[in-house]
């Protein structure tokens, strides 16, 4: 038998090590953009179009390479920051196994232009699929720029897993954010199809975070400092009031690079006890810097992922640190701790005497008479804009009831269950405004009315998502909306499916958006808010549950829509709830399976009042 093991041609073996580097275009960008930073820029400029796939683009103004080094960079393994096995453990640069131009080449065309300051010309090298094409002088600015087209051109199964344009584009902002974050120093900006999505400018670290994620975020810091001999840490945590349902701006950087570790998160999160609910998350950006031969960034094929020598030391410090920073802002909460503004008076008051403050008292108000919704006192209001219910498909619906087993079912009269169409209202009474409570001759009902109006509007987007559109209400003058470059990234994403649900809006420049119209329920002024909601839920989701697109933002927007707890229903409003509920698939039982609504037979009231 002959012999079978083979050396792989060269070829082969970099499109099987660009399957490690780079997995989609935004692998590619990171790498670049690490380059461009290592070669000492001031600017670095990113541009693609169609999402990566037709074209990424970085240019740079560093140090740039000579003609023997602009070659030698497309060969595997060649690496300017690495000498020795020693030189692992005292790395200072984002990249340096020196596979990342040699992979991006086995997979695409590449170009490369590059021009050191002491030279007069610069180079040019043209490889396509790892064969080499050519190498030229060439005139250009002092920098570097490489263009990568048409990635996995020749790779046409890795080509055809890339998911939608959005949603690789979202990724590639994802990778520019976390480069640009851990080096506000430095300018950055970024266009997409011809369009502007960054321009930043160079600064500190809080003037970058306020230019990718909004002038809001500026009031919303708090700084973090701590010197140790073991790490130093610098940065900000967001105040606890700002705390999100999903995990957004959540950033650890060592030595400059972006990394993920679940430990130090669990340390911030330590420090945020008892501040936000156990559902919510803090937003932190923070960096450590640490001796290299402390850590070690080689465990990753993206280096995301690092492990401390000291782990347990690291997080003491990080925990403390957040926690003391907390602690100042919560003596002096202001924005640069020099005064508290809480005590200012505007100038157009200096002059007028405080006026007292005044109790109004409703003289007609009865405790012992139902309120009516002119007569309750909480401000909270529910918009009960819901499709009409047909009474025939009442008693279908009660008939397919009866034979369904509810959440408790300890007598023989669990399962008698009421048609909600024929009690009178005054059937319908509101606990604790946040419970529906339902008698009628064969036992309570009770019903989470939050809960029951999410599955209400959930399987209503869904008919909507599936099957036919909602209605839009068309508004006299359309409105600019302006969304940051996350939530926009975002929204491109979703415009397709948004219009389905009844929002009549299109695109109107890099982050901006033009809304004709919108669903009858989105209260008027309140678009925007709806939509970024919506988004921070369905960012949520997506973390958590990892819902379908299409499940994941019906689910979204009935959590966006729906009543808030402590909301207060008029006994009309609380039987069409309760109806339009039974009309749902499963009035029973929620998306996560939680019970909407339990059934109490008269039997087994009875039995806890003669029980000992």
């Amino acid at each position: 038998m002959s012999d079978i093991i083979q050396l792989l041609p060269d070829s082969v073996a970099n499109q099987i090590a660009a399957g490690e580097v780079v997995q989609r275009p935004a692998s590619a960008v990171k790498e670049l953009l690490e380059n461009a930073v290592d070669a000492g820029s001031t600017h670095i400029q990113l541009i693609i179009r169609d999402a990566g796939k037709s074209l990424i683009q970085v240019i740079d103004d560093g140090i740039g390479m000579s003609v023997t080094d602009a070659r030698m960079s497309f060969e595997r393994h060649a690496t300017s920051k690495i000498r020795s096995a020693d030189d692992l453990f005292t790395l200072h640069t984002m990249g340096f196994r020196g596979e990342a131009l040699a992979s991006m080449a086995a997979i695409a065309h590449v170009e490369l232009k590059t021009k050191r300051q002491e030279d007069e010309v610069g180079t040019s090298v043209i490889i396509e699929g790892a064969e080499f094409v050519s190498q030229d002088n060439c005139v250009c600015s002092k920098g570097t720029s490489i263009a990568i087209r048409n990635l996995f051109y020749n790779v046409p199964a890795r080509r055809n897993f890339l998911k939608s344009n959005p949603v690789e584009t979202r990724h590639i902002v994802d990778e520019f954010t976390r480069v640009a974050l851990a080096h506000p120093e430095i300018a950055f900006s970024f266009h997409h199809n011809e369009m502007q999505v960054f321009d930043l400018r160079f600064g500190n670290l809080r003037q970058r975070i306020a230019a990718v994620f909004g002038n809001n975020y500026n009031e919303r810091l708090v700084p973090v400092e701590e010197e140790t001999t073991i790490v130093s840490l610098s940065g900000f945590v967001c105040k606890p009031e700002f705390a999100k349902k999903n995990r957004g701006e959540q950033y650890f950087f060592v030595n400059n690079r972006f990394i993920k570790d679940g430990y130090l998160h669990h340390a911030v999160s330590a420090a945020f006890e008892n501040m936000i609910t156990k559902d919510s998350y803090p937003s932190y950006f923070i960096n450590l810097q640490i001796n290299p031969a402390h850590i070690d960034v080689n465990i990753h094929p993206t280096k995301t992922e690092i492990k401390f020598v000291d782990e347990k030391s690291v997080y003491a410090i990080m925990r403390a640190a957040v926690k003391r920073a907390l602690g100042k802002f919560s003596v002096t909460p202001t924005l640069d701790f020099d005064q508290e503004r809480s005590f200012e008076i505007p100038l157009e008051q200096l002059d007028k005497f405080p006026k007292l403050p005044t109790i109004k008292v409703n003289p007609n108000y009865n405790p012992f008479k139902p309120e009516t919704v002119e007569q309750a006192s909480n401000p909270t209001r529910w918009n009960p804009i819901i499709q009409p219910v047909r009474t025939e498909q009442w008693h279908q619906l009660h008939k397919n009831l009866m034979n369904i087993e509810l959440p408790i079912a300890d007598s023989k009269e669990s399962n008698t269950f009421p048609v909600i169409d024929e009690l009178d209202e005054t059937c319908f009474t509101q606990m604790q405004l946040r419970m529906i409570v339902v008698t009628h001759e064969h036992g309570l009902l009770l019903i989470d009315q939050q809960m029951a109006h999410e599955q209400i509007l959930y399987e209503q987007n869904l008919h909507n998502l599936i099957h036919k559109p909602a209605a839009t209400q068309q508004q006299l003058f359309p409105q600019n909306l302006e969304f940051t470059p996350h939530e926009a990234m975002l929204l491109k994403e979703l415009l397709t499916d948004l219009r389905q649900l009844g929002f009549d809006i299109n695109e109107f420049g890099a982050n901006a958006f033009v809304l004709h119209g919108a669903p009858a329920e989105v209260i008027a002024g309140d678009e925007k808010k709806i939509l970024q909601l919506l988004m921070d839920q369905y960012k949520q989701n997506r973390d958590v549950m990892q819902l379908e697109s299409r499940n994941n933002l019906a689910l979204s927007y009935a959590r966006s829509l729906a009543m808030r707890k402590a909301t207060f229903l008029s006994q009309r409003e609380m039987k069409h709830l309760v109806t339009e509920l039974m009309n749902c698939e499963n009035p029973l039982l929620n998306f996560n399976g939680k019970n909407i609504l339990v059934q109490i037979g008269s039997d087994e009231l009875m039995n806890r009042f003669n029980k000992k």
